[in-house]
């Protein structure tokens, strides 16, 4: 299928959840995540869940981070040149809704790209390669062009596999782990 396709195939997909199931989907992801390679690094990245679009619920994972005392970044979108400004995720961070809905953090201490060790990556659909689907404008893709080579990976699915994403440009950074409700994928 085409990254159109697939968008629109998986956005009907969360519209048809119920509250309940994707909390327990976000549960079962966020469960998995302790089982991946990843738990020795500092500094992880994180998006926060826009719940309008039924995006998988990133509290569980935070909490995580948290109690492993992790340095938790988070960002706010300039939509200008699609690239996203990282901050560091302290008690003193204020959040708030962007005028597109996204919860971001008003201002705080600035992290650097390079300083990021693993991101977790919001996605639509991903396929057995390691490719992913998002929204479409390009803010992750851009993001972790910045990051340092050895940057870990990993998108976050409420729903399984696909076997390839027709439409994959050069500019697509594929993941390097995929965590699903029932199963993690190693690219």
């Amino acid at each position: 299928m085409t990254k159109s396709e697939l968008r629109k195939k998986y956005k009907t997909l969360r519209e048809d959840l119920s509250a309940k199931q994707l909390d327990d989907l976000s549960i079962a992801i966020a469960n998995k995540t302790l089982n991946l390679p990843i738990w020795e690094h500092t500094f992880y990245h994180i998006f926060l869940s826009i719940e309008e679009l039924k995006e998988i619920n990133t509290d569980y994972i935070l909490n995580i981070l948290s109690g492993k005392d992790k340095n938790i970044v988070v960002s706010k979108c300039k939509f200008k040149d699609t690239s996203l400004i990282n901050y560091l995720l302290t008690d003193n961070t204020v959040i708030k809704k962007s005028a597109w809905g996204i919860p971001e953090p008003v201002d705080g201490i600035a992290i650097d790209d390079k300083k990021i060790d693993v991101v977790f990556v919001p996605l639509l659909a991903f396929d057995k390669h390691g490719n992913r689907v998002g929204y479409g404008k390009g803010f992750y893709d851009n993001f972790l062009a910045n990051c340092k080579p050895e940057t870990i990976k990993i998108g976050l699915s409420l729903f399984s596999v696909e076997e390839d994403i027709e439409g994959i440009y050069e500019g697509d950074i594929k993941l390097d782990y995929c965590v699903t409700p029932d199963t993690i994928y190693t690219f």
